[in-house]
């Protein structure tokens, strides 16, 4: 089994495994077999368009944590330049799961605030898997109120599997973390851009989710909480996970039809890591569009729309 393929991607590694070792032999030999691989090529392709068509819930849910799925700061490396992090909360410390600063996008000036998972064991865990503590939505609010002392537009990339749910966190009372940002962010007077590049779950996604556009990528998830989470409070076992994804509609497409989420943003055949310049070019796209739209509209009627927004939630 090709771990670097989802369980029900097997059949697309098979392919691909037959056309590494034909590679290899052409390499060894003078046999021309260019023209067996470009068939096999082709009927991977296919294949792959066969099998992302249909998709079920559960399998997106996969996708969304697929380990090899680009991160905040692969996307951050690749659509903004002048990028300059920056630490701290100014209260406890700084959490590497919540990372920030200012960059540029298409030479405008922009904040930028992402949840990192991190790559490779030991930077998973100074990422604590991309589950913010609270002193990481401090941090993201710091930067937040001084984009709009500065006048600077809010751009968030969510990704997280949830806020951490520690005694540390509890400690230093991360529901009144959350809270907190939930309420400057409806109120904050720079246009807000939310972009949810994996997976978008509960609070910790909420916490820096509210604001004036709110995108999907195609393979990304949103949800309260987790499908095995669900499963297990209303079946009460974690094995019913895929009926729970199902019934919770975590897709951009429901979302998408619910009105929670304004702009689905397609991903490469077979996924945003087959082809991440790709993908991070379609996001650069959307996110310069949608600013250039936003920065022409008053403050005033920015922040009477946002509100509008969020109180329709659930009508």
């Amino acid at each position: 089994m090709n771990l670097n393929y989802l369980s029900f991607e097997q059949p697309i590694a098979d392919l691909e495994g037959k056309i590494e070792e034909l590679q290899l032999v052409g390499n060894d030999s003078d046999i021309n077999i260019a023209e067996e691989i470009s068939k096999l090529r082709e009927k991977s392709r296919k294949l792959t368009e066969s099998i992302y068509s249909k998709l079920t819930p559960w399998d997106v849910v996969q996708v969304a944590r697929h380990p090899q799925r680009p991160y905040a700061l692969d996307y951050i490396q690749r659509i903004f330049t002048d990028w300059e992090e920056m630490h701290g909360d100014r209260h406890f410390g700084d959490d590497n799961a919540i990372v920030g600063g200012v960059a540029r996008l298409n030479g405008k000036p922009v904040m930028v605030i992402g949840e990192e998972k991190g790559r490779g064991v030991n930077d998973k865990v100074m990422r604590n898997f991309g589950m913010p503590k609270a002193e990481g939505y401090r941090k993201a609010l710091r930067l937040m109120e001084l984009a709009e002392r500065f006048n600077l537009p809010v751009i968030t990339l969510i990704d997280t599997p949830g806020a951490y749910p520690g005694i540390d966190s509890e400690e230093r009372n991360i529901s009144e973390s959350i809270a907190q940002n939930l309420a400057v962010m409806s109120r904050l007077k720079t246009p807000i851009i939310c972009t949810v590049i994996g997976e978008g779950s509960s609070g910790g996604a909420l916490a820096i989710g509210v604001g004036d556009r709110l995108n999907m990528l195609q393979y990304s998830t949103y949800f309260v909480i987790s499908p095995e989470g669900c499963a297990n409070i209303i079946w009460k076992t974690s094995e019913k996970a895929p009926q729970a994804a199902e019934a919770m509609g975590v897709t951009s497409d429901n979302l998408e039809q619910l009105g929670i989420v304004d702009e689905t943003i397609p991903e490469p055949l077979g996924g945003a890591h087959r082809d991440i310049d790709t993908m991070s070019e379609n996001i650069k796209q959307h996110l310069a569009g949608q600013l250039e739209e936003l920065q022409k509209i008053p403050t005033e009627e920015l922040l009477e729309q946002r509100y509008q927004r969020v109180m329709s939630y659930g009508n």
